[in-house]
């Protein structure tokens, strides 16, 4: 009968000890298995750690580059404007309006005096030449509100957290696949033995 039917209950860190019965293969297991784990470690911890620098840079730097300029709609905006309470000014009232937002062809001038147009979202309703306040690049060019800094922690360590998962899976599941290959190749070697061996043993016991 093969020796797999008599595995017994799992030992932990067994093949680190000292036994007679410990093969060269099963030393070679342990180290397989230790590489595995520390390669995972440090590939999920390097990989993380420099993904989450990375995306942390690069929103300091939007938030350095990238700056409000005040637009103005070009066309009235589809929809009917929310109605006004108060007696804030019209781009106050434009910019801070917590009512239906839709896309609008904006124009907007540069510091260097050349004119851009583009689309944004504006109060719904909007007349005509209404201010709104949109962000730009260097170039003018129109991009999304900056991440604040401590969004930009938030979604880096995010980011940095999947990439670092996404990294370690790799060593981690390589180690799985030569463990299970040893233990295949180890418990084939037990089976042959037992089977050369195991007639023998029966009649010294019989």
């Amino acid at each position: 009968m093969p020796l797999k039917a008599f595995r017994g209950p799992k030992v932990w860190l067994w093949r680190w000890r000292r036994n007679p019965l410990k093969r060269r293969a099963d030393t070679m297991e342990a180290w397989v298995l230790l590489g595995a784990w520390l390669l995972t470690l440090l590939a999920g911890v390097l990989a993380g750690l420099a993904a989450a620098r990375s995306v942390e840079d690069g929103l300091a730097r939007e938030r350095v580059e990238w700056h409000p300029v005040v637009a103005h709609v070009m066309d009235k905006a589809p929809g009917s404007a929310a109605p006004k309470s108060g007696s804030s000014s019209s781009s106050e009232s434009s910019d801070s309006s917590d009512g239906e937002r839709v896309w609008a062809r904006v124009g907007w001038t540069v510091a260097d005096g050349s004119a851009h147009t583009g689309q944004a979202r504006v109060p719904a309703g909007s007349k005509a030449g209404t201010p709104v306040t949109v962000w730009t690049d260097l170039q003018g060019h129109l991009v999304t509100r900056p991440a604040t800094a401590s969004e930009a922690r938030l979604r880096s360590a995010l980011i940095g957290g999947l990439v670092g998962l996404s990294a370690a899976a790799v060593p981690f599941v390589a180690g799985l696949v030569a463990r299970g290959r040893l233990e295949r190749r180890r418990m084939d070697r037990w089976d042959a033995e037992w089977a050369r061996l195991g007639p023998q043993w029966g009649r010294m016991t019989g």
